[in-house]
């Protein structure tokens, strides 16, 4: 049988030009991106401003349009956003850095109209525009003196208006190859628009104002980049408190070695921000935290270590992992305690978790840690008060637990079964299949004293059971033996 053909740059020649010429000419009539980038390969043979009077043709026609984009379109739609961008960094980027950002400049502005045509919820369009202000850093480093000077200013009249803080990232894509003085006269340019009083959008009830947002914004990246620190903070301390981030200057702050500072902005806790809530908490009943409480508890140890306070530190670390069984907070207490210490530190934080009242937050942290023996006899302990509504805790524990632990394993495949079918939950019936299966194989590892000792049936009973109370669900009965 004969090889299939490879493609390569040196086999495609070996067609010859007529051949790969015919080739062409047959895709473009069949691919319209196909065709647009062969236009610009055509006239990137002209020279760069054919090129580029090419690509101003195409921005011309998409800053112009209106209509709105339909779904089954937008597919083609993103491929021609595709090739501007693709044609800009192939065809205009090698003659001219220069008139190639202008162009990615100009493309990215076009962002605010797009948007307003097309749903973009699967982030596909907004991916090529990154991806233009990414090319935007890459050819920074091209530019000679004077149009590195003016790349800051060409940026802001492209970009200064939008609400998705594209100039933001534009900055952080150039500021690497700025000269300083550059970013000197720049951050001038930003502090009265930094300043101007933001507007009331009903974005949550905060004013917002994009210019006074992304110059603020900037103006931090350039001090951070400048190692300006006290300027970075005190643009900070004039921002609206739900967009300060003091996590991150007290983070900078212990870097630069002011730990007294860093400790007042790590026990900052501004009002609002994001809650979370961990699975195990919600099985409980709920624990709302908020997003940052557990890197907050870290960095404001780290900070008392620095400043000798050992002892305020630790507390801390235990008061975190107290309250939540964090393991990250009680790896961090282990790690800062002296040599041999760990080991009567491990059994008191063993000792607490096996005492609380929150058994599903408990489960997860001995099955993560990993104890599986002390999770085997909570899970025993315990053995009728576990939910399977939880499954997505108890599955995960239960086959963790079934090599070494059959018993505990058995009562939470229990617990899951008997949940698919008291609730009727048919879209989990092959997942209540695998269960019955599975826990026919854990008894053969069971002796049925054992696992009356905790008041529970033995496995024939138990399936008994289930054919008497579930005996008309044939959607389940149909796919035991089939798991």
């Amino acid at each position: 049988m004969a090889r299939a053909a490879t493609l390569t740059i040196e086999s495609l020649k070996e067609l010859g030009l007529d051949k790969l010429a015919a080739l062409v000419l047959d895709e473009c009539g069949r691919d319209a991106a196909f065709k647009k980038l062969v236009k610009a390969a055509l006239a990137g043979a002209k020279g760069p401003e054919a090129v580029a009077k090419l690509i101003d043709k195409r921005l011309d026609g998409l800053e112009r349009a209106k209509s709105y984009v339909d779904w089954n379109k937008e597919r083609a739609f993103r491929e021609d956003l595709q090739v501007i961008v693709d044609t800009i960094t192939s065809e205009l980027a090698p003659a001219s850095a220069t008139l190639a950002i202008e162009r990615l400049l100009r493309f990215a502005g076009t962002h605010i109209s797009v948007y307003e045509r097309i749903d973009d919820s699967g982030g596909r369009i907004q991916a090529v525009y990154g991806l233009a202000i990414e090319q935007i850093g890459v050819l920074a480093p091209k530019l000679g003196p004077e149009d590195a000077a003016r790349l800051p200013e060409r940026m802001q009249a492209a970009l200064i208006d939008s609400h998705h803080g594209y100039l933001i990232d534009a900055a952080q894509a150039v500021l690497p190859h700025l000269p300083e003085a550059v970013l000197r006269a720049w951050d001038k340019v930003l502090v009265p628009l930094a300043k101007q009083k933001a507007k009331k959008t009903g974005r949550g009830g905060f004013d917002y104002d994009p210019v006074e947002h992304q110059t603020s914004e900037i103006r931090q990246l350039i001090a951070l980049k400048l190692g300006d620190i006290d300027t970075l903070i005190a643009i900070e301390e004039g921002l609206p408190e739900h967009r300060q981030e003091p996590l991150a200057v007290a983070e900078l702050l212990l870097s630069a070695g002011r730990a007294e500072e860093a400790l007042v902005w790590a026990r900052k806790t501004p009002k609002g921000g994001l809650k979370v809530m961990r699975l195990a908490d919600a099985a409980e009943g709920g624990m709302v935290m908020d997003l940052d409480s557990g890197l907050r508890a870290q960095l404001e140890a780290r900070i008392l270590d620095a400043l000798g306070d050992k002892e305020a530190a630790q507390a801390l670390r235990w008061k975190q992992f107290e309250a939540t069984l964090d393991p990250g907070a009680l790896s961090a207490y282990i790690s800062a305690l002296g040599d041999f210490e760990e080991f009567a530190a491990l059994d008191r934080a063993f000792a607490h978790v096996m005492s609380v009242k929150q058994i599903y937050r408990a489960l997860y942290f001995l099955a993560g840690w990993p104890r599986l023996d002390l999770a085997a006899a909570l899970v025993e302990r315990e053995a009728k008060k576990w939910n399977g509504a939880y499954w997505e805790i108890l599955s995960e524990v239960a086959e963790t637990l079934e090599n070494d632990h059959p018993l505990a394993a058995t009562i939470l495949y229990r617990a899951l079964l008997d949940d698919i079918l008291d609730r009727g939950r048919s879209s989990a019936y092959g997942h209540g299949a695998r269960h019955l299966a599975q826990l026919g194989v854990l008894a053969k590892r069971l002796d049925d004293a054992v696992v009356s000792r905790l008041g529970l049936e033995g496995h024939a009973a138990y399936v008994l059971g289930l054919q008497k109370a579930h005996g008309r669900k044939s959607g389940f009965w149909g796919k035991v033996g089939k798991a």
